[in-house]
């Protein structure tokens, strides 16, 4: 039996989660977590995970996406 885990509650997002917790498309998130510079992406292995907490931040801090 596997427990759905809140999105509220995790620390690392997928960008399917990503998109539906903060209204930016997928399209969008795949681009900005390309960058080099990308600090609140988490790659295992080809997948690419989005650190909340980061991304939290990164939306604070910017003016658009």
């Amino acid at each position: 039996m596997s427990k759905e885990v809140p999105i509220w509650e995790k620390s690392n997002l997928t960008l399917e989660e990503a998109a539906a917790y903060s209204g930016i498309g997928i399209g969008k998130l795949r681009e900005l977590t390309n960058e080099k510079n990308c600090n609140f992406v988490l790659w295992v292995g080809h997948k690419r995970l989005i650190k909340k907490r980061l991304f939290d931040k990164y939306i604070e801090q910017v003016f658009s996406v």
